[in-house]
């Protein structure tokens, strides 16, 4: 896709994640299934990267994660999007419990245009999302000239500098 942004500055993002194949044969086929039913909750998948490996954080003992990032239209105002994005990981029996242990599946709203700050308890963009490598290498490789909407540094730069995650490779090109 080269430099082009999507989206422009109306860019909604969703990062996907899974290190627990639940009923799935692997982690791979289990997040396409995932974006499989992004239609079926009112998400269009405009472009979606490839999957990325990398070792689970913050504890490479774990499984490791395979992810993506979609950059995806809809109609959802961002908190519908989010309990969209909570049914569709409760289908693939996500279970919430302990912070960072292994998941199924794991969907976050990493930025919805250019809105910021507390939207009514969602922090928008993901507070966390720009230290990612695993969010930001992804989002790097379908838009690198998307701006960050309150730093406003490129996903590009971003990926560069991430050090959360910092190993994450691609192993799965998108379409493949």
């Amino acid at each position: 896709m080269g430099d082009a942004d999507p989206m422009g500055d109306q860019s909604v993002i969703v990062a996907l994640g899974c290190n627990d194949k639940g009923a799935w044969p692997d982690c791979r086929t289990a997040l396409e299934a995932a974006v499989a039913r992004f239609p079926d909750e009112g998400i269009t998948v405009i472009a979606r990267s490839g999957w990325w490996a990398s070792k689970a954080w913050p504890d490479p003992e774990d499984p490791p994660f395979l992810n993506g990032v979609a950059v995806v239209s809809t109609e959802l105002d961002p908190h519908a999007l989010l309990s969209a994005l909570s049914r569709i990981e409760e289908a693939f029996c996500r279970q919430r419990g302990a912070l960072n242990a292994p998941r199924t599946l794991d969907l976050d709203l990493i930025a919805y245009g250019r809105e910021t700050g507390d939207c009514d308890g969602l922090i928008l963009p993901h507070p966390r999302a720009e230290d990612r490598a695993f969010v930001m290498r992804p989002l790097t490789e379908i838009a690198p000239a998307w701006r960050h909407p309150v730093s406003g540094e490129t996903a590009r730069s971003l990926g560069e500098r991430a050090t959360v995650g910092a190993d994450a490779s691609l192993i799965f090109p998108a379409g493949r």
